[in-house]
Order: structure tokens, then C-alpha cells, then sequence
């Protein structure tokens, strides 16, 4: 063959310069994931400073008041015989707002008190957010429930209250 023919690809008639450029794209992000993976295995996050990393992610709403935790039925209730997987009864409290939800296999019900309308997102890290509609009552209703870390970020017309992360 001839030196011409030899700077070309068989496959699509593009010069093979332009063709390894393009491989090695897909080479570096493989080679990136698999780092990801071994630096996860031999030097994962301490839990304490991805908890903090996570607490700040919430507050990435500077006007946003922070509802605490002050009930949690996996913690504070009293096990009920016979009942093999009841739902999680949570509730976040902040100076005029508190938030009552309970989350079931089914999804998520919850009422804002005092009662009134507000936008509400389920927050759930990085990943994308449900966005849920409290009624003139209060009362939210979402369809799945939460994997993994979550929180809830209320926006009524005066405020943004965020709450504390938790694992569903």
C-alpha cells in the first residue's frame, strides 16, 4: 500500500490521528471510573466529612432556616407488635414551622403546620429532585419514596426552610 492510504481508516475514510484522539476520549473516562472505584475502596470519604459535605449542599439556600429532627419513629416510638414494617413517622421542627411526614414503602405523606400552600422538593444529593405541592391545608403527598439521603426543602411565599439530611 501506499504511504496516502496508510494515514486513512478503513472504517470511515477519517484520518486515524483524528480516530485515536476520539478512542482515547472513551479510554480517559474509562480510566477515570476505574480510579474513582479503587480511590472509593482504598481511601473512601470518612462518614463525618461527607455528612458535613451533605449538610452544606443544604444550605446552599443562605435564607433558608434549618428544621431540626425532633421526632423519628425508628428512634423515639415504641414497637408495635405484629407489625412487621410499619412506616417512619418523622418530624422536623423550626421557630414557627413544623413539618410532619410519614414515609411508607408506597411513598410519602405529610402535612406542613401551620397549614398552608407551599413548594416542596425532596432533596436527594445530586441526583435530580421530586418537586411535591402542599394544598391550602398543608398536606403533600409524593409518589415514591425517598432512596438513600434525603431532605426537604418548603418554600412558602414568606420563607425557605430546609431540613436535616436523613437515610430513608
Amino acid at each position: 500500500m501506499s504511504d496516502l492510504n496508510d494515514e486513512y481508516d478503513e472504517r470511515d475514510g477519517q484520518d486515524e490521528r483524528a480516530y485515536d484522539e476520539r478512542d482515547g476520549e472513551l479510554h480517559d473516562g474509562l480510566l477515570e471510573e476505574e480510579l474513582r472505584e479503587a480511590a472509593a475502596i482504598l481511601d473512601p470519604v470518612p462518614a463525618g466529612l461527607r455528612r458535613v459535605a451533605v449538610d452544606a449542599f443544604a444550605l446552599h439556600d443562605l435564607e433558608a432556616r434549618v428544621a431540626e429532627l425532633t421526632f423519628d419513629s425508628l428512634v423515639d416510638a415504641i414497637p408495635v407488635r405484629g407489625e412487621s414494617d410499619p412506616p417512619r413517622m418523622l418530624t422536623f421542627s423550626t421557630d414557627g414551622v413544623t413539618v410532619d411526614v410519614e414515609v411508607t414503602a408506597d411513598g410519602m405523606i405529610g402535612q406542613l403546620l401551620p397549614p398552608g400552600p407551599a413548594g416542596i422538593e425532596v432533596l436527594s444529593g445530586p441526583r435530580t429532585h421530586t418537586r411535591l405541592t402542599a394544598d391550602d391545608m398543608g398536606r403533600f403527598t409524593g409518589e415514591a419514596p425517598p432512596a438513600g439521603p434525603f431532605a426537604l426543602r418548603l418554600r412558602t411565599g414568606r420563607e425557605v426552610v430546609v431540613t436535616e439530611w436523613l437515610r430513608a
